[in-house]
């Protein structure tokens, strides 16, 4: 409830409003409920309207405008009339209070100040009161204001009313006085219990009272603060606007974040009205080295938008109601707040926008008007300036003597006093350096125009030092900028005068006014480097190069080399002039350093020529900081190992070179140790590290504490600090101390610092004193107070620093007696920076000093000395008891001002106060208070926008900000509000921090939150953060990385935004990423901005690529590409490889193609020690190889495998030679790593050895190194060997891959002598245990094969399916089998279900293991039906629990599963267990689940649940339906887990591929790199007409990657098209041999036609080779082996036998042509049997051709012609077709088609592999396979009742020649088995 004394002061402070216009009409009440009657309500009104009819009476002006600004002048006013009309609106307002007035003010009031004209009589009595009420009050203020005027102040400003009565300056005697009192008190312990009690109580009580008193208002306030302060918040684009330090106090308020702004705000107000006065100094000159005006800072004024200044009263975008608590309070959640600011947001919500804008601007006018009074007005008149008076003594104030000369400010009451005429500064006279001063600061605009802008008076006035001010002037003001820059900064210029030296001053203007040119220049030119930084003082411009490349990596030398500068033609040194010789400095700098200044003899006689003499001085410093560039490629890390160069002598070159190329480590490592740092310095020619290791840590005190060019300024300096830089920086300390006048006057009013004259005089020139006193000779020594410290005469003229000190040093007692009681001597000396100090010693010891006294006796004289007391602020502290954390050296210095020692006072006082502070004050007390507090700071922070001034606020609480943003984060669970404090106010939190070198805790925490950042919301957060802030996050994670633990998703986010937002802004962010490059992805990488050039970038990716997969290392090298085309390449330097390093390896081929076989040979090691596809090693091997062609072996060695990749032929030039051993061990080294070599090269290089011919006598040693080989060598030659070599070496022949004959040679021999089923033989077989027989398999016993087969199962997939079959079913006999299921699981894909079946119960009582093995389908059914049947608890309670075994569920246990618990979660965890299921899924169970799980509404969400085998089960008629999401949920599903799409029928692989198309939108347009690689295995099964656009830019840079996938015949044909367009290889006919290695297996692809255009030459033996291994190896991959159907593969066979024969000249016979080869069994193995003519085949030689008879049988695209000419072939070899061999039965394969029926029953098929090898076949006509079945029956004399599931597994096709009648006697339980794993199915025969 407001009382009415408030009501009435509301309304006169609500009354100051100008220009508000009389309302005539008949003004309306604001209706309310009320007991008043009619006559009583009129009666009211009538009185109403009389009192504002006698208030406007009192008014003298218009009656129609009245206007309320208050006369300066001061006029009276009629008291008594003012009176009467209070005591009747005091009348009037009886009935209103009584009658709720007071709860409608707010709504009266936003009435009234939103300009409506219908707010009631109430509201006019209100508004007429407070206009015409407020102009005594607004005439007192002015009269109060008008008496406190005081004199300009040192900036040229009158103090405020404010600064009036409540700073405390130096001229005031409040502080001395209150120091008096303090110092004086009796502090005894009893009185500082009570003065404690008396303060604590006194706090509470205040405390309590200003709570009750401001908690109403503050609710105004806040709201008006939300209303002028729009906070930040997320928009529709998840994006804010940056918000300042106001907006984030703001948010902070309104989301509860506690501030602590307590001691902050104390610290603000001690600076402002306890704030040391500066120095009175404005101009430029000796005593004033740092005048304002010479700032090279912006103002802020010059660059803020003011359209948001919170105390701007023309608001036109406040925040809308609903942001502010009104919002809350009006719809119930905000409770807690009085009847008046719920009454209040009720008004506002029924204005429109425009009229809130109103009542804000209306209520701003008022405010404004009512601080007025107490800033600065025109009552104060300049022309009334007095001096003030100097500092004296408290006991008296004496007047300034008349005969001392006044002393004023240097600035012009009448500027025609000055001769400002700057056309006559042109002239030839020189222009005084303080008139020119003086006109800058009076004639500030007409000073720029006429001075700044013209370049010629510039340079005249420059020409005087006293002047060079006038950079730092012109930079700071609105002249022309780009004229100044053109007209000084000319570079050229400088360069082409290297002996003029560039001045500081310019070198900063230029700096400030034009740096991004100036430091790419001085970066990029390292003469221009050189010239500056020659110069030690331009040290401390230095830019930070490590974001520029020092010279392109592709110079070209005919631009930028001049051609004078070839030095070798220098003869004529006459001929040599100035100019020539700069040009070559500033373009050739390494050169003519290397060339002409190593040269001493030419230097001399360049040096005759004395124009010439500055080339000494510039060659000297150039040979000393010359840091060569390395001719080798050199690891960084190796070279570079900073931590032993404290240990050793480090070459000065490899110094030079880490800093050029490693500068972060460098200045870590070298610049910031000291003792490596000092161990460098012991070499001369490290010199140069002194001016780039600004940054030193552990050798910081020269920095630190030797600040030279601070000590310019009249600065009190430590006498330690001046010690320490004496002693450890002699020579700087001599030439900027002893040497300048001004420094050496600064250090010595500190008077302790006076054994500088003495040090000083020991460095200074003889006859001159250190004091200035030229031709003297006299120093110190003989110092005469008496006759020199005339006091007398100082204040007519006052003494030099020097004079003044030496009279202080040993004068004491007289200078304090002399100068002490003199008041005008005391203002002049305190007027002079150098002396200032006096007053302050004067003050000390007139009040704080003992009194000693001593009488000499002789005389009877008295001497007082005084002794200063050693700091009375400390004292002070110390006797109250104080526990206080600050630093007392400011206020104990010499010469401390008192505000220093009050400010440390408060502080320590309220330091004190804080462990009370809980009991002093309540909660509520202290929330209160903390929002008044946080208030006030957004006020002050207003205060400072609005008069574009300092307050010291944001330097106050800038930790208090931080250290609550922390505690708020960790505190916050909201992450939407974390997140808005983050992305809105990152950057201003950022602003608050320290450097990034010297951040706390505290400030960090507000970084670490960044890594909370939902995943979702982390693009936009970091999107929004200053590069700033982006440099303390990496800062943070390679500190924390590993307690992170972030996941890869969060990463790759990160990594993504910082690559396309702050990276293409800031390159030189690019070192810090280094750890988060592995977590890029390819797209990103390829996106990243054109950095390339940048050595740091480029060494930072040359590091971290052995971190990187393979895709993201080739997307480096495409962004690399960007700026390496072929031009590039081919004219780079010959170590452009090491230069690059190992970015250069991943180029894609298109760019890797060009480079030069010196290039390739130069940078091999580089090359090597990357990831390189074969395409590329080929290519390297090839181009080295092939065109050198005198190779060491040393050089060989160095190729290593890639010798291997060469062409045959050039390397069989080295085969009489020594070199030629090392290329055979390199080639037996790359049969061993399973290289596919030509067999040319095999056969060259390793078959044709003479050792060979006769295998007996290989030894052992020998056989084992060449086992690799001997599968090329046959049969036949390991039928020469003797059983006692085989079994010597059979640890070497284990793990070779023969083939089934080979293996069984081998064991056969072996067997010869030894039994090979002992107890550890049989398992030392290996991979030769596929040459064991069957039946030898059957008869082992079980413990003998249990026991081998651990090392069995490792060559289980060698084994035949007749052994595989025997050696399980006889396993599976035994019961204990059960526990046997670890060894025996290899086996259980071919164990027949008849052994299984007996022990299903078994395994269901020991289901826990056998949940865990690879059963397959069959298998698997029958286990979960004896489980259902005997356990059914178990499937019904545990079903999850049965592992592997559950793949063989039934429907219908499956739908009672997802019955039972429907719910989502029950149902995914259903299909993971289906989807960890070992092999293929019935097709059943695969239908049952889509059928029903179809029918949930949250089908879609299971989607991806369901795994690619069962979702592509589905029908395309169903999936077509698919939404895109869903649509794209089945597309990454078949990518993850391709092997189930490549399973399918080609026509469904289509429609799929078509819908998912569709779907996704792909149709149309160009087939883009992203779509492709989005389908990735499914892309070439997209249609014609969307294949046909592919990229062709892609298609060229990813041929590898294209070469992996799956083409059908419609696909194929585009292909070949593609390859031969102009944008890819273009026509066939110019195809190159690196053409032909590009598009490798693809060739196939070309029709016969376009094949025939390749050049003969190219389609070597060994390119064809290598293009059937290619063809192979892609058949044999997880896509090509079920990628073609019969069709294709028969279409394949034919061109590749095309490509053989048309190219080997099988198609080309006629007279000329040379003889066909004949192939040999190497060659046969490297291409394809079927591709060669009969006529080549038979015509081989009988060894030959019985060595590869296995090979050619087994060839499934033998011609029918072909093997009726090859059983020719076999029949004179191995005789008639009765004599035939086991071994030779079981290698003819396809050959033995050919024969007849009688011939067939001739064989004898008495073992299971020649079986096996019949059974195979499956071109049987029907009478061949009844041939064959009697023939076995015959063979094994079994009946067909007798046939076990072995041999029924070996006989294959063979079965299906049974009779009808035969089939019926068949055990059906053998023969159920048989069919399933045997080489046939019935169905198919039928077929």
């Amino acid at each position: 409830m407001w009382s009415t004394s408030a009501a009435c002061m509301v309304c006169i402070l609500f009354g100051i409003i100008c220009n508000v216009r009389k309302v005539y009409s008949q003004p309306k009440l604001i209706q309310r409920k009320t007991d008043q009657t009619h006559d009583q309500n009129a009666k009211l009104e009538e009185d109403i309207q009389k009192v504002i009819n006698q208030i406007h009476s009192l008014s003298s002006g218009n009656k129609n405008a009245r206007s309320f600004s208050i006369s300066s002048t001061g006029e009276g006013f009629d008291l008594n009339a003012y009176y009467g009309a209070l005591s009747n609106v005091y009348t009037v307002f009886q009935p209103l209070l009584r009658d709720k007035f007071i709860d409608d003010l707010p709504k009266i009031i936003v009435c009234i100040l939103s300009g409506r004209q219908d707010c009631g009589l109430e509201a006019e009595l209100t508004k007429t009161v407070s206009m015409e009420l407020g102009k005594p009050f607004l005439l007192f203020m002015s009269s109060l204001r008008s008496q406190t005027c005081t004199p300009l102040s040192s900036d040229g400003e009158s103090d405020s009313f404010l600064r009036a009565y409540l700073r405390m300056g130096e001229s005031s005697g409040f502080q001395q006085t209150f120091m008096n009192i303090v110092s004086s008190l009796p502090l005894s312990g009893n009185l500082m219990s009570a003065v404690i009690g008396l303060v604590d109580a006194a706090v509470k009580y205040v405390s309590e009272f200003l709570a009750t008193l401001l908690q109403v208002p503050m609710d105004f306030i806040k709201i008006a603060l939300q209303f002028g302060i729009s906070v930040p918040s997320l928009d529709g684009k998840e994006t804010c606007e940056q918000g300042d330090i106001k907006q984030l106090i703001m948010w902070g308020i309104n989301h509860n974040v506690s501030w602590s702004f307590g001691t902050s705000i104390i610290d603000i107000f001690l600076d402002i009205f306890l704030a040391p006065v500066q120095p009175p100094c404005t101009y430029p000159g000796p005593e004033c080295q740092n005048p304002p005006t010479a700032s090279f800072q912006r103002s802020i004024s010059e660059d803020t938008d003011n359209n948001d200044i919170l105390l701007k009263c023309d608001r036109h975008n406040l925040a809308r109601l609903n942001d502010t608590l009104c919002a809350d309070i009006m719809t119930g959640s905000g409770a807690g707040y009085s009847t008046s600011v719920l009454t209040f947001c009720q008004a506002l919500s029924s204005l429109s926008p425009n009229q809130i804008e109103q009542v804000w601007s209306n209520m701003c006018y008022i405010i404004q008007a009512l601080l007025s009074p107490l800033s600065r007005s025109s009552d104060c008149s300049v022309g009334n300036i007095q001096p003030s008076q100097a500092i004296t003594p408290s006991s008296q104030s004496l007047p300034l003597p008349r005969s001392a000369p006044r002393r004023i400010a240097r600035e012009a009451s009448n500027l025609k006093q000055l001769a400002c005429n700057y056309n006559d500064w042109l002239g030839n006279k020189a222009v005084d350096a303080v008139l020119v001063s003086l006109c800058s600061d009076n004639e500030r605009d007409k000073f720029v125009k006429q001075v700044c802008n013209n370049s010629l008076l510039m340079r005249k006035l420059l020409s005087d030092q006293m002047n060079s001010w006038l950079y730092g002037y012109c930079a700071n003001s609105s002249a022309d900028h780009v004229y100044m820059v053109s007209q000084f900064c000319s570079y050229d210029q400088w360069i082409d005068h290297p002996s003029v030296l560039v001045d500081p001053t310019l070198l900063e203007f230029c700096m400030t006014l034009d740096s991004p040119r100036l430091i790419k220049l001085i970066c990029e030119h390292t003469g221009f480097f050189m010239l500056l930084f020659t110069n030690p003082e331009n040290g401390q411009f230095m830019p930070n190069c490590t974001n520029f490349l020092p010279l392109p990596l592709f110079p070209d030398m005919d631009q930028v080399m001049l051609d004078s500068c070839h030095y070798s033609k220098w003869h004529d040194v006459t001929q040599i002039t100035i100019d020539i010789l700069s040009q070559c400095i500033r373009l050739d700098h390494n050169g003519f350093t290397q060339e002409v200044c190593s040269n001493k003899t030419f230097l001399n006689s360049l040096l005759v020529n004395k124009e010439n003499a500055w080339l000494e001085n510039h060659c000297s410093t150039s040979l000393s900081l010359l840091t060569p560039k390395p001719t080798q490629a050199f690891n960084i890390a190796s070279w570079c190992d900073y931590h032993t160069w404290g240990d050793r002598q480090v070459d000065d070159t490899v110094v030079g070179l880490c800093w050029q190329y490693d500068q972060l480590s460098f200045q870590k490592n070298v610049c910031c140790k000291a003792s490596v740092f000092e161990k460098l310095l012991e070499d001369p020619q490290n010199k140069w590290l002194t001016s780039v290791c600004t940054d030193i840590d552990d050798i910081a005190v020269l920095r630190q504490v030797c600040k030279y060019s601070e000590w310019t300024r009249p600065i009190i300096v430590d006498m330690t600090e001046l010690a320490l830089c004496a002693e450890i920086d002699p020579l700087n300390f001599t030439s900027k101390v002893c040497v300048n006048d001004t420094v050496l006057q600064n250090l010595l009013t500190n008077q302790d610092n006076t054994w500088l004259i003495q040090h000083c005089a020991n460095y200074s020139k003889p006859g001159i004193s250190p004091g200035g006193d030229k031709g003297q000779g006299e120093g110190p020594t003989g110092f005469n107070p008496v006759e020199q410290c005339q006091y007398s005469s100082w204040s007519i003229s006052l003494p030099d620093a020097v004079l003044l000190t030496l009279c202080w040093e040993h004068d004491q007692t007289n200078f304090v007696s002399s100068i002490c009681p003199n008041a005008g001597l005391l203002f002049l000396l305190s007027r002079e920076p150098s002396s200032v100090w006096v007053g302050s010693m004067c003050n000390t010891y007139t009040n704080y000093t003992t009194t000693t006294t001593t009488t000499n006796n002789n005389n009877n004289s008295t001497t007082t000395t005084a002794e200063p007391n050693f700091c009375l602020v400390r004292n002070l502290v110390r006797q109250f008891n104080w526990t206080c954390s600050a630093d007392f050296t400011s206020a104990c210095q010499p010469g401390a001002s008192q505000n220093i020692a009050l400010q440390m006072m408060v502080r320590c006082w309220v330091e004190s106060l804080r462990s009370r502070v809980d009991y002093l004050l309540t909660p509520p007390v202290a929330t209160v208070l903390e929002q008044a507090v946080s208030t006030t700071v957004v006020f002050l922070l207003a205060l400072e926008e609005f008069k574009n001034t300092s307050l010291h606020v944001i330097e106050n609480i800038r930790l208090s900000v931080l250290a609550s943003v922390g505690r708020y984060l960790e505190r916050e669970n909201n992450v939407d509000k974390r997140r808005v404090l983050l992305q809105c106010f990152g950057r201003v939190l950022t602003s608050l921090m320290q450097t990034a070198r010297d951040v706390t805790s505290d400030e960090f925490s507000f970084i670490k939150a960044y890594f909370s950042i939902q995943l979702s919301s982390l693009r936009s957060v970091l999107t929004a953060a200053h590069i700033t802030t982006v440099r303390l996050i990496l800062q943070y994670y390679n500190t924390n990385k590993d307690t992170l633990q972030l996941s890869n998703k969060y990463l790759s986010t990160m990594v993504s935004v910082l690559f396309q937002t702050h990276l293409a802004e800031d390159g030189s962010l690019f070192p810090e990423l280094a750890p988060l490059l592995a977590a890029a992805t390819p797209a990103d990488i390829q996106a990243l901005p054109s950095l390339q050039n940048n050595v740091n970038v480029r060494e930072t990716i040359n590091r971290n690529l052995w971190r990187m997969t393979l895709d993201q290392r080739r997307a480096f090298g495409f962004w690399f590409s960007k700026v390496m085309p072929p031009s590039n390449i081919t004219r780079g330097h010959q170590s452009l490889i090491r230069d690059t390093g190992n970015l250069i390896a991943y180029l894609p081929f298109h760019n890797f193609q060009h480079l030069s076989p010196a290039q390739l040979f130069d940078g091999l090691d580089v090359l090597q020690t990357n990831t390189l596809t074969s395409l590329k090693q080929e290519f390297i091997a090839q181009s080295i190889i092939g065109t050198y062609r005198n190779l060491t072996a040393q050089d060989f060695t160095r190729l290593g495998n890639l010798s291997c990749l060469a062409d045959p032929a050039d390397l069989l030039r080295y085969k009489d030679t020594a070199v030629f051993s090392v290329i055979r061990d390199i080639v037996m080294n790359c049969t061993h790593e399973g290289f596919s070599l030509p067999s040319s090269l095999i056969s060259s290089l390793l078959l044709n050895s003479t050792e060979l011919k006769v295998p007996s006598s290989l030894s052992p040693d020998r056989l084992a190194e060449l086992a690799l080989l001997l599968p090329s060598l046959g049969a036949p030659f390991l039928q020469s060997l003797t059983p006692s070599q085989l079994l010597a070496v059979l640890p070497a022949l284990n793990s070779v891959s023969f083939s089934p004959a080979q293996a069984s040679v081998i064991v056969e021999k072996m067997s010869s002598s030894n039994t090979l089923t002992g107890p550890s033989q049989l398992q030392e077989l290996g991979s030769l245990i596929v040459g064991m027989k069957t039946e030898t398999l059957l008869t082992l016993t079980s413990d003998r094969l249990l026991s081998s087969l651990p090392a069995m199962a490792q060559h289980t997939p060698g084994l035949s399916p007749p052994q595989a079959n025997a050696v399980s079913t006889k396993l599976w006999g035994f019961p204990e089998v059960v526990s046997w299921l670890d060894d025996v699981e290899p086996l259980l894909f071919c164990t027949p279900l008849v052994s299984v079946l007996p022990r299903t119960r078994l395994l269901v009582n020991n289901i826990t293991t056998a949940s865990t093995k690879s059963w397959n389908t069959q298998q698997a059914i029958a286990i979960f039906k004896e489980g259902l049947n005997t356990k059914p608890n178990l499937i019904n309670q545990d079903f999850l629990s049965l592992g592997t075994v559950g793949k063989g569920v039934s429907c219908k246990v499956l739908q009672e599963r997802f019955r039972a618990d429907p719910s989502p979660s029950s149902l995914r965890r259903i299909l993971a267990f289906l989807r960890q299921q070992p092999g293929p899924l019935h097709t059943s169970l695969k239908k049952c689940v889509i059928d029903e799980l179809y029918q949930f509404e949250f089908f879609s969400e299971l989607l991806k649940d369901l795994g690619a085998e069962i979702a592509l089960s589905m029908p395309v008629s169903t999936i077509k339906k698919f939404s895109t999401d869903m649509m794209d949920a089945l597309r990454k599903m078949i990518i993850q887990d391709p092997h189930h799409f490549l399973l399918l029928t080609r026509t469904k692989q289509e429609l799929l591929v078509d819908k998912i198309v569709q779907r996704l939108g792909m149709y149309t347009g160009v087939f883009t790199e992203k779509e492709f690689r989005s389908l990735d295995i499914m892309a070439p099964f997209v249609v014609d007409e969307v294949f046909i656009q592919l990229d062709r830019n892609f298609f060229i840079n990813n041929l590898d990657f294209l070469g992996r996938l799956c083409y059908s015949s419609s696909k194929i044909d585009i292909v070949a098209r593609i390859l031969q367009e102009p944008a890819a290889f273009g026509p066939v006919k110019n195809w190159n041999q690196t053409t032909l290695s590009q598009v490798g297996r693809f060739l196939f692809f070309l029709p016969d036609d376009k094949l025939q255009e390749i050049s003969l030459a190219l389609m070597t033996v060994g390119r064809i080779e290598k293009l059937f291994m290619s063809q192979r190896q892609w058949e044999q991959g997880d896509v090509g082996i079920h990628c073609l159907d019969k069709n294709e593969m028969q279409r394949l066979s034919e061109q590749q036998q095309f490509v053989l024969q048309f190219f080997l000249g099988f198609l080309r016979i006629n007279p000329g042509s040379p003889t066909p080869m004949v192939p040999t069994c190497e060659i046969l193995r490297t291409t394809a049997p079927s591709a060669w003519t009969s006529n080549s085949l038979t015509s081989m030689s009988p060894t030959a051709f019985s060595n590869c008879l296995e090979l050619i049988g087994h060839d499934p695209f033998l011609a029918s012609y072909i093997s009726s000419q090859l059983l020719k072939k076999v029949k004179q070899i191995y005789g008639p077709v009765s004599s035939f061999s086991q071994s030779v039965i079981s290698q003819l394969g396809r050959i033995a088609i050919e024969l007849s029926v009688e011939e067939l029953s001739s064989l004898q098929l008495t073992e299971r592999k020649s079986i096996a090898a019949m059974g195979t076949v499956s071109a049987w006509s029907n009478r061949q396979l009844a041939a064959l079945f009697t023939t076995v029956l015959n063979s094994t004399k079994k009946s067909p009742s007798q046939l076990d599931s072995s041999l029924l597994v070996a006989m294959g096709h063979i079965v299906c020649g049974a009779k009808t009648t035969e089939m019926n006697v068949f055990n059906a339980v053998e023969f159920s088995w048989s069919p399933r794993h045997g080489y046939v199915s019935i169905g198919e025969r039928a077929n």
